[in-house]
């Protein structure tokens, strides 16, 4: 048992950490959305989508963004075409949440911890931001494409560049370097 202590602590400090995220997560999704009659999306849902709008007008894009009212997502409109939709999956929190997760379970300094999850966060949220207005411009461009535009390409952008900060992470501040 002993032998394995290090993996231990590593599993419920990150099953705790991830638990109690989802679960504030969750609360709040249930308290921000509306499902019944007209449909709204979470404020974050709908932030990610009026940044989005942001980035691809500093862009010249003609484009607009609508809530939904038969589901939960808000619209992205190209030009007048309905080009793509921004749901509670898009918004990254959920990438956010494990990222977190996987941080303090390999935690450093309390500090060095604190700090890295604000800015690790930040930088995936604007990461998410361009990559949605990416993924919606090369929509709009190739609509052939699509599949793997968001099954191949917007995975892998966000998954990356998780991937990335955990393996500064560890390499730089945890105490698994030590």
């Amino acid at each position: 048992m002993r032998k394995h202590k290090n993996i231990i602590i590593f599993l419920i400090k990150f099953f705790v950490t991830y638990f109690i995220l989802v679960s504030v997560y969750n609360f709040y999704l249930h308290k921000s959305q509306q499902k019944e009659g007209s449909f709204k999306t979470s404020s974050i849902t709908k932030a990610v989508a009026d940044q989005t709008i942001e980035v691809l007008t500093f862009f010249d894009y003609n484009v607009k963004a609508i809530q939904n009212d038969k589901e939960l997502s808000i619209q992205l409109i190209v030009e007048d075409s309905y080009t793509a939709r921004v749901i509670e999956g898009c918004n990254s929190i959920s990438i956010i949440i494990l990222f977190i997760a996987f941080v303090v379970a390999f935690s450093g300094s309390l500090q060095a911890t604190l700090v890295y999850v604000l800015l690790g966060s930040l930088f995936i949220y604007i990461i998410n931001v361009l990559r949605i207005a990416f993924l919606t411009v090369m929509i709009y461009k190739y609509p052939h494409k699509v599949e793997i535009l968001h099954d191949l390409v917007f995975p892998a952008i966000i998954y990356g560049t998780v991937f990335l900060l955990w393996i500064i992470w560890v390499n730089n501040f945890s105490n698994f370097k030590k």
